[in-house]
């Protein structure tokens, strides 16, 4: 007998290396591709899904090249002046009134999204609800040191959910999912070893022991989301989708980089439908 399927679809956050996912989520768009039955995201990799599952084909490329390339978003001077270095207040509501994102459509589907707990530093993960979905993805997105502030939901306190659980695939696999595509922003062999996020930024949080333990941890709790994909258990299939380059870093702004990028998405697109088409066909 066949072994059911349950497919998911997780796609990595990574800032302005987002737009690669989003040039990805244009090609399966632009193809009709879309064969999974859950959704899951972290920070931007949440934003683009919202985007592309509501339908609103090319809003994070418009995101991306536009709204978040302006100094309004991402300036050293303005955090120097003690405001924000990514300033999600700003771009949160220049988005509501250009480009509001259908928060409707983009609830319909099982579409979960992963956030921080800024007083346990424990992940917490939210269905998405269009009474709650802009301030849950603004939560996801909220990195600390780049963003001063917290976001608060449901009695919660949150921050960026890549602190942890970077790559969500063993909670797609708690939610039923044994074959999973993962999109990530980073290139294959890349194994995180990030100075200011490990031994700079936990200091900030002095007084909370549990927040800070979990901003020691995130290197290594991203190296371990990546050996788990490598590595599987028995049963569960795990197709993961990489840049071949990637050009982009977190707070990358110029025009002629995020838009190679976004190409180099879409080509990886096309060969992430075909091998998609390749694994569930095996099972069949």
């Amino acid at each position: 007998m066949n072994q059911e399927i349950k497919t998911a679809l997780v796609v990595e956050g990574g800032g302005m290396r987002g737009i690669f996912a989003a040039g990805v989520l244009d090609c399966f768009f632009e193809n009709g591709f879309d064969p999974f039955d859950s959704y899951v995201g972290v920070s931007a990799g949440a934003c683009n899904l919202s985007s592309h599952l509501a339908g609103q084909y090319m809003r994070n490329y418009r995101c991306y090249m536009d709204y978040m390339s302006r100094p309004d978003f991402i300036s050293l001077s303005k955090y120097l002046r003690g405001g924000h270095y990514m300033d999600l207040d700003w771009f949160w509501e220049y988005g509501r009134q250009v480009d509001p994102l259908d928060v409707d459509a983009a609830s319909k589907k099982e579409f979960h999204i992963v956030t921080t707990d800024a007083e346990t530093g424990a992940p917490i993960y939210f269905v998405a609800r269009p009474d709650t979905l802009l301030d849950v993805l603004k939560g996801s997105s909220a990195i600390p040191l780049l963003y001063r502030n917290f976001v608060e939901v449901e009695n919660h306190i949150l921050m960026d959910g890549g602190i942890s659980d970077p790559i969500p695939i063993e909670f797609a696999i708690q939610k039923g999912a044994n074959r999973i595509m993962v999109l990530r922003s980073r290139a294959k062999n890349y194994i995180k070893n990030d100075f200011i996020e490990s031994k700079i930024v936990p200091f900030i949080f002095n007084n909370n022991h549990e927040l800070r333990r979990a901003l020691f941890k995130r290197a290594s709790r991203y190296n371990e989301s990546i050996a788990f994909i490598k590595s599987p258990p028995k049963g569960i299939d795990i197709l993961e989708i990489c840049p071949t380059i990637i050009r982009s870093d977190r707070t990358t702004q110029d025009k002629t980089i995020l838009k190679c990028d976004y190409i180099e998405g879409k080509r990886v697109g096309r060969v992430a439908m075909k091998r998609w088409k390749n694994l569930i066909s095996d099972f069949r």
